[in-house]
């Protein structure tokens, strides 16, 4: 008890502004404190996702790059 369940989006292959749509489309329907991790291969993302979050106030925990991907985990703050 008391886990929040972690939600996935899988964007790759889209590209910008695609995976920032979808992000803002899951995290409407999410609950604050819960989490969203989003998987994407547009170069682009990096900066836009960071953008779309420091704007609309959710809290990006944590940034990977894996080779051509990203997996960003995002927090629904408010």
């Amino acid at each position: 008890m008391g886990m929040t369940e972690v939600k996935k989006l899988d964007a790759r292959g889209l590209f910008c502004p695609e995976p920032v749509f979808k992000t803002n489309i899951e995290l409407a329907k999410m609950q604050t404190g819960e989490t969203l991790i989003v998987l994407a291969d547009d170069p682009m993302v990096e900066i836009d996702m960071k953008d779309y979050c420091g704007k609309h106030g959710y809290e990006v925990l944590d940034m990977k790059k894996t080779d051509n991907d990203f997996e960003f985990t995002i927090k629904k703050s408010r």
